[in-house]
């Protein structure tokens, strides 16, 4: 990657740590009303469809922020930026203490979700400290910023117990200022904007930054993204209140079993980037979509009630999923859920490094509108369809489109890729079996030394836009 003579180790993990500590925060915030939701839920009398909008609606700022946040990254370095997004939302997040009326939460909820557009500012921000070989893992360890769903479900519940909402709220705007400050006096301008301003360099128009994004390739990123990480923001919403109405549990109860599911989605996605650094981010994908198929299964099946005619007259049964065995499974569902985040952030460095802002950006809003649009589906479905698993029967078939997508498209793209093509593609380690011994010295010793011998093909390179 250009930009990186003279930057030290010690440099790369400062900005890598501050960015992943505000990152954390800022998720924090961004899911506050899965707990502070509940109460308001109470004391308003919402139903769950109006719930599943209160939860949802910070998700949605956050997402549609996140393709401008992205660009203005590309364009002004992540430093500034990044540290504007903490100080605007915590005036957001402490004015939601002082609003009473259901369409006056809503507003406060749209300014709060502006913390979850941080997360296309560090990714432009970290991945421009990190050459192409780690950018993976870099990009990964930011991710575990996630986490901050997993603190808001487990330390919120006890703030809202001994302070109440409002304070809880208060509490989280401070904590949020006072990373802002810390991250703008602890960090230095990335090398690639700070190289570009040393020239006198004027930054990319929007719409030059904007280009890419006419390729199809990005978009099927998004789907993936949007299970990967939008259905994991939905179900850190949404598992409170399911825990509480299928379970009948207390809500600090429930807010640790949803930390239980929030954790795993967080910290194994350093895993997955190096992961998809070793191995490829393809068959990543594999065992994400596969597993997940598999699990949204068994987690769809409602409670049911089954009669037999046996020789001796009716045998009566029952088929639940029990509270430990469903907490075991939606922590093995996040913990897919993590691995495949990571990848798919794998390959935006690498097949549009000039554009990571504005592509990781689409990809983030994409994925940040699943955290939107589920946590409202699940609320509808509960009140047209009666089935609590209903949540997951949509999350099913969701990933399986996913699944034969992604399928599909790389086998059009083998197809595809014969003769001299084949030196184009992209270095992603899946690709070395396209590539074949005749193409892995143009890689490069370290890069051929890595990647071994790999079935699986990644997406289509740009010049195959039509995949």
């Amino acid at each position: 990657m250009q930009g990186l003579d003279g930057v030290t180790r010690g440099q790369q993990n400062r900005a890598l740590g501050i960015s992943t500590l505000a990152f954390t925060v800022c998720f924090a915030v961004w899911t506050i009303f899965s707990i502070i939701g509940v109460k308001i839920k109470q004391d308003l009398g919402l139903s769950d469809t109006e719930f599943g909008i209160l939860v949802a609606t910070p998700i949605l700022t956050g997402s549609l922020s996140r393709i401008f946040l992205g660009i203005w990254t590309d364009q002004y370095g992540g430093r500034v930026v990044y540290t504007s997004v903490m100080a605007l939302t915590a005036i957001a997040v402490w004015m939601l203490s002082t609003v009473t009326t259901y369409e006056m939460f809503l507003v406060a909820a749209l300014g709060v979700g502006l913390a979850g557009g941080s997360f296309a500012v560090g990714i432009a921000y970290v991945s421009r400290w990190y050459d192409k070989d780690h950018q993976g893992t870099a990009l990964g360890i930011f991710g575990m910023g996630n986490v901050g769903a997993a603190v808001t479900n487990f330390g919120a519940p006890f703030l809202l117990v001994a302070l109440g909402w409002e304070q809880t709220a208060q509490v989280y705007a401070v904590i949020l200022l006072i990373t802002a400050v810390l991250f703008f006096l602890t960090t230095k301008e990335d090398p690639a904007t700070k190289q570009r301003k040393a020239r006198g360099e004027k930054p990319k128009s929007a719409f030059m930054q904007l280009s890419p994004l006419k390729k199809l390739q990005v978009w099927r990123f998004s789907l993936y993204y949007f299970f990967v990480f939008g259905a994991f923001v939905a179900l850190a919403l949404w598992l409170p209140r399911y825990y509480v109405g299928v379970y009948d549990l207390d809500i600090k109860t429930a807010g640790m079993l949803a930390a239980a599911y929030a954790l795993p989605g967080s910290i194994f996605r350093a895993l997955g980037g190096y992961l998809s650094d070793r191995f490829g981010a393809r068959r990543v994908m594999y065992w994400t979509f596969v597993a997940s198929v598999a699990i949204c299964f068994f987690l769809s099946y409602p409670a049911t009630d089954y009669v037999v005619q046996g020789i001796d007259g009716p045998i009566p049964f029952n088929i639940t999923i029990s509270l430990p065995v469903f907490v075991a499974l939606t922590v093995a569902l996040g913990f897919f859920m993590s691995l495949g985040k990571a990848a798919v952030y794998k390959h935006i460095p690498v097949y549009y490094p000039d554009n990571v802002g504005s592509v990781g950006g689409l990809v983030g809003m994409i994925g940040g509108l699943g955290g939107f649009i589920l946590p409202i589906c699940f609320g509808v479905m509960n009140d047209l369809i009666g089935v609590w698993t209903s949540c997951f029967m949509l999350l099913f078939a969701l990933v399986g489109i996913a699944l034969l997508w992604m399928h599909f498209a790389i086998l059009r793209m083998e197809k595809a890729a014969v003769g001299e093509q084949l030196a184009a593609l992209p270095e992603l380690p899946e690709l070395v079996q396209l590539h074949g011994p005749e193409h892995a010295g143009a890689l490069g010793p370290e890069s051929a030394r890595k990647r071994g011998p790999r079935p699986e093909a990644d997406n289509v390179s740009p010049m195959h836009p039509a995949q």
